[in-house]
């Protein structure tokens, strides 16, 4: 295990991604709105700091396309889709509460309530200094939100995928199960491909490890861990290439 006795670099622009079991919050099911109202203020300083931020939200709070049962998969994806493109409008109106100019782009066109995602656009929209919040992953089934992550954050030159979930870093077995389990401060990308480790899916890695992005995992239920880890604060596990 790799251990760094350095601090971390603060960040000037990054995709947040959030899961939408950490929306939840307790209760395990829906959108708790004290979590998402501390998440839009967490989100309001890093953009009053002037640090450039992207969203990517899954759906796993209302809907997974892996847990359909009897339907067929590609039709659960894309019900899953739909279900981060309802947290996504639930975070652009927590945000806008809170002062903050917010667009969503969506990888499916749904005009009616977001701007489709077309990269020109998205890069316009943050020199106006607005957050955006990609919806629909990748607007394609067999992807995770994880690579809509990887792959937005490499198309906009985003700095690093701040991977906001339920866990305080990453273990190097589950510490639910091994109270043994010990948390890396800090891990190489082929570390975790080599472990098998459970940070995000294989496209995903993979596509952070090819574009040198690297990747930090941390608690998002720990209030102000966002804006520690974007000021360089030593929060979860960073990931990154070497």
């Amino acid at each position: 295990m790799s251990v760094s006795r350095t601090s971390r670099r603060r960040w000037r622009s990054l995709i947040l991604k959030l899961s939408g079991e950490a929306l939840a919050g307790p209760g395990g099911f829906g959108i708790s709105a004290p979590v998402l109202d501390r998440v839009a203020r967490e989100v309001a300083r890093l953009h009053r700091a002037g640090i450039r931020v992207g969203i990517v939200i899954g759906g796993g709070n209302i809907f997974r396309g892996a847990m359909g049962g009897s339907i067929e998969r590609t039709a659960g994806d894309y019900m899953g889709m739909l279900a981060t493109a309802i947290n996504s409008l639930a975070l652009q109106d927590a945000l806008e509460k809170v002062g903050t100019p917010t667009r969503v782009m969506s990888a499916i066109e749904m005009n009616k309530v977001a701007e489709p995602y077309i990269r020109r656009r998205a890069m316009h929209h943050f020199k106006k200094k607005l957050v955006i919040i990609f919806a629909a992953g990748t607007g394609n089934p067999y992807f995770s939100t994880d690579t809509a992550a990887a792959l937005r954050a490499s198309e906009t030159g985003a700095e690093v995928i701040f991977k906001a979930t339920k866990v305080d870093g990453v273990y190097d077995s589950d510490p639910v199960k091994n109270p043994r389990a010990r948390k890396f401060d800090r891990l190489t990308f082929a570390e975790a491909m080599r472990r098998r480790l459970k940070v995000m899916d294989m496209t995903a890695l993979a596509m952070c490890q090819d574009n040198r992005l690297p990747v930090v995992v941390f608690n998002l239920n720990v209030p102000g861990n966002i804006w520690r880890a974007a000021r360089g604060g030593r929060v979860g596990t960073l990931i990154t290439e070497e």
